[in-house]
């Protein structure tokens, strides 16, 4: 079984690592620079973006992670929207995605690596979109979420500083579906963002874990709410179910049992 993967650090070969992630735009003599400034609210346009490494040229090695050499996530501030994305190279270094902001407002980027011979990173930064915005308020605390006729329920809980497990288990029409797809390699993927502060976590299944259930270990880096996106692949379509938790000393997460009705996506 692979090492639990912390939060705020992204999984990778076994390994973890601890610490808040995301927060950054540089790191260890890599930094994050986005070469689009501004985008504007339900138009789609081009957002190119660099990952510069520490001799100052832009990376052009990178391993390969779950199928992709960079994954990027980009979530609204106040943590209603999310969506997974798949950036091409453009050449030199340059990455370019499709991405249509629906509203305007300040939203967050990930870009999620590891060049060749370097260690895992995590560097984010804020994309702009002006305009008249009015933020939501956090979702509240739920462990079943609906998504396209699917009910996708969570169990166990987030507790500071120690690991512990979280179990997904995906049905339809009141039955359990045991034959997810794999995705990225994967049969899950969990992307999860402390509220305040949207430091980021990017877990990947623990071994063993089945299509029946999808199995993660994770440590919440500290108590407070956190938005939990989980993708899963069924009929040849991603989908994404969103949690909001809370996690306290007492390891009780204050789940009302709430549908979640937050903006979620892929770039397909």
């Amino acid at each position: 079984m692979n090492a639990p993967a912390q939060f705020g650090a992204h999984a990778a070969a076994g390994h973890s690592h601890t610490g808040a992630a995301g927060l950054q735009i540089s790191q260890g003599g890599y930094t994050l620079v986005p070469l689009t400034t501004t985008l504007t609210p339900g138009k789609t346009a081009d957002f190119r973006f660099t990952v510069t490494g520490p001799d100052g040229a832009p990376v052009t090695r990178y391993q390969v992670k779950h199928d992709k050499k960079l994954h990027f996530i980009v979530v609204s501030r106040d943590l209603g929207g999310f969506w997974h994305l798949h950036p091409e190279e453009a050449g030199d270094g340059v990455w370019s995605v499709r991405f249509t902001p629906p509203a305007a407002g300040t939203y967050r980027a990930y870009a999620d690596f590891a060049p060749e011979g370097g260690p895992d990173l995590t560097l984010g930064a804020d994309l702009h979109v002006p305009g008249t915005y009015e933020p939501r308020p956090l979702p509240p605390a739920n462990t079943t979420a609906q998504v396209d006729g699917y009910t996708v329920t969570m169990s166990g809980d987030l507790v500071p500083g120690r690991v512990s497990k979280l179990v997904f288990t995906v049905s339809k029409d009141g039955r359990p579906v045991g034959d997810l797809e794999p995705y990225l390699g994967a049969y899950g993927h969990l992307v999860a963002i402390r509220a305040g502060d949207l430091a980021y976590l990017h877990v990947h299944p623990e071994d063993g874990t089945t299509a029946a259930g999808v199995t993660f270990a994770a440590s919440a880096p500290s108590g407070g709410d956190y938005r939990l996106f989980l993708d899963f692949q069924h009929g040849g379509t991603v989908r994404t179910a969103a949690f909001t938790a809370y996690a306290d000393a007492t390891g009780a997460t204050d789940a009302a049992g709430a549908v979640n009705t937050g903006h979620v996506g892929h770039d397909g």
